[in-house]
């Protein structure tokens, strides 16, 4: 098979979807890898390591476009790829398409079969191609809040940690999954006081008993969630329904409600965001502020720190690439029964259940889209 890689074209993403040691995995099974000329250079992987592993260098996109059975990205293609791509050719990448019902159109146009890291799911629901993106979503969601704390940044001018005799910062994370935890983690850290909402209770004793009490553990309903985020200097929202629309949690009357300065950081901005006042942003200008609250809504978090996430990624993707080269689509879905959700469309077909409610489109089982196509 041939396996395509293309460099990532969305503002400010420097990651890229392989790296050499993924080349030299592919290429020991016989397989053809081709990357886009510089495609690793924002991930700080020069083009001479790829070719060291066997992988072939491209000049252009549309030589991987047009080459490749299977294209490998890291963001949902932008409308200038979509058009490179071709029917019956699988693209493996993050999609969020709840939050792109103008992509969602642009692959079922095409004839795309559109695999979304996001929505592979194993038997006890976890996501392991979503899992480390949010780990470091998660992590920066924190770093960045503090940093926009400060007072040139727009925020309130405080230090998370505080200082002896004055208050630390309080930091209320809504969602207790991995970008959630992952937030406390680094807050608690910081020394700030840490409060975290959710529905799920076995998920807060989880967090009680790893810190010991250091944070505080909330039920999450409208009322614990309002005084929360109200008495909050930074609210991080982390909550993820797969494949869906994240709900919105936090109202705009509440935000009306918060101090000067507070900040907010959606980390469910990919799926449309936990905010009624979000709106998504880039790491070119990552800020706004509404009713005099700082909000960062960035869809592409972790394309901060594009080395660390790119081979985070990597060690995750590389066994499904692995098997999709191998055994192709087919093989594939049955060796790793987990790759099924995450099949978003097929052909003109959705083909992931919450994908096709939050789009408002007919849900078509993905083994019966697959025979359509052969």
């Amino acid at each position: 098979m041939i396996v395509g890689v293309p460099r990532e074209t969305k503002t400010a993403e420097y990651r890229v979807a392989i790296t050499p040691v993924g080349v030299r995995e592919l290429v020991a099974h016989g397989h053809t890898v081709i990357v886009e000329r510089e495609a690793g250079e924002g991930s700080t992987i020069h083009d001479d390591e790829y070719e060291e592993q066997g992988g072939t260098i491209v000049p252009h996109a549309e030589d991987v476009f047009g080459e490749a059975d299977l294209v490998l990205k890291v963001k949902e293609p932008q409308p200038h790829e979509v058009e490179m791509l071709r029917s019956g050719q699988i693209l493996f990448t993050y999609l969020h398409l709840a939050a792109h019902p103008e992509l969602a159109a642009g692959l079922r146009k095409r004839g795309v079969i559109g695999l979304a890291y996001e929505t592979v799911q194993l038997p006890d629901s976890s996501l392991p191609l979503l899992a480390p993106m949010s780990e470091i979503a998660g992590r920066m969601a924190t770093q960045v809040g503090a940093y926009f704390l400060e007072k040139a940044q727009g925020g309130r001018g405080i230090l998370l940690g505080g200082v002896p005799g004055v208050k630390p910062g309080k930091v209320v994370i809504i969602g207790a999954g991995t970008s959630g935890s992952n937030a406390a983690a680094i807050a608690v850290g910081l020394r700030a006081n840490v409060v975290v909402l959710d529905r799920d209770l076995a998920k807060l004793r989880h967090l009680d008993a790893l810190y010991r009490g250091e944070i505080v553990t909330l039920a999450s309903n409208r009322l614990n969630l309002e005084e929360a985020v109200i008495d909050a200097d930074l609210v991080i929202g982390s909550v993820l329904v797969p494949g869906a629309s994240a709900p919105k949690l936090v109202t705009e009357d509440m935000v009306r409600a918060m101090r000067r300065g507070t900040v907010l950081v959606d980390v469910a901005i990919d799926q449309g965001g936990c905010f009624e006042t979000s709106r998504e942003t880039t790491h070119d200008d990552p800020t706004y502020v509404v009713h005099d609250v700082v909000h960062y809504a960035v869809g592409n978090i972790p394309g901060a720190v594009p080395h660390t996430s790119t081979y985070a990624l990597t060690n995750a993707t590389l066994p499904y690439v692995v098997a999709l080269a191998d055994f192709g689509l087919q093989g594939a879905l049955e060796r790793h029964p987990e790759l099924v959700p995450g099949l978003n469309v097929v052909g003109d077909a959705v083909t992931n259940r919450a994908v096709a409610e939050s789009l408002d489109l007919p849900f078509t089982d993905p083994y019966e889209a697959l025979s359509r196509i052969g």
